[in-house]
């Protein structure tokens, strides 16, 4: 039986669903996100989903990445956990709504270095506006989120609020930096392919839209990003990912504005 897990438009790309991964099961995911906005730097987060019972998963994260430094380092670790506590069924559609939670501890500056040179003691920095907690910032997060599943076509709404803490190895907070931040997010996804389902090893193809936006509650600095992504699922077990991010407005100085995501994940049922 294909899984809730897997109902393929639902499996968003730069946001989580309001679903879960089926109990007993193991997911292996490796993200690359690609930041124009730091010469081409890249972040590698391996990631191992759990689902731990039907209404119950969660994820412990690794962030590696170039961004603040030369050569690629273990930035820190996250665990997220997501719980449903609504379901309403019928046929060919669904309602889903969910709590979730992450923690992230993170070993980086919290502002990007400019007009530096390696001969020269001076140089200028610039402060990080966005509180991300998937690599650059420390602290806690909790949302909800809502989820319709209407045929081929699923829709997804959340939103979080965000607390930065310091970040470890004495990178603290610069005076006046966010510590507080409201998150949102708007997801649709569209099953174009197969057409009419005839075996679960069939590739599913989908195509979505998903717009992510934050807000400091402090300084009310904003920002509102699309992130058109296309994604290929083979044998209802193995997902592709492909997400670039587009900056609608805003005035943050950002890592993420703008990247790309690449991911692959594979997942094991009934692994227990």
């Amino acid at each position: 039986m294909l899984s809730e897990g897997l109902t393929a438009q639902e499996l968003y790309v730069s946001t989580e669903p309001a679903s879960n991964m089926p109990k007993n099961s193991i997911g292996l995911r490796l993200t690359s996100e690609v930041m124009p906005g730091s010469d081409l730097g890249f972040r590698l987060v391996p990631e191992v989903m759990v689902g731990i019972t039907k209404n119950l998963m969660g994820h412990a994260i690794l962030y590696i990445s170039d961004i603040h430094q030369k050569k690629q380092k273990v930035e820190g670790f996250g665990v997220y956990g997501k719980y449903r506590f609504l379901s309403i069924d019928s046929l060919q559609r669904h309602f889903r709504m969910a709590a979730y939670g992450r923690y992230s501890s993170i070993n980086n500056p919290t502002y990007t270095l400019t007009d530096f040179s390696p001969n020269s003691s001076s140089y200028s920095f610039q402060a990080i506006d966005e509180i991300n907690l998937e690599g650059d910032n420390s602290g806690v997060q909790g949302g909800l989120v809502a989820t319709q599943l209407i045929h081929k076509l699923a829709l997804s709404a959340s939103v979080n609020y965000n607390r930065a803490f310091n970040n470890r190895g004495g990178n603290e907070l610069l005076a006046g930096q966010a510590t507080e931040a409201l998150g949102y997010t708007f997801s649709t996804g569209y099953l174009t392919y197969p057409k009419v389902y005839t075996s679960y090893e069939q590739p599913n193809i989908n195509v979505y839209m998903e717009f992510l936006g934050k807000t400091n509650l402090v300084d009310s600095k904003s920002f509102l990003e699309a992130a058109p992504a296309l994604q290929v699922i083979l044998n209802s077990r193995t997902r592709i990912d492909v997400s670039k991010r587009i900056e609608i407005y805003g005035n943050m100085a950002r890592m993420t504005k703008n990247m790309w995501l690449f991911r692959i994940e594979h997942n094991l049922f009934n692994v227990f």
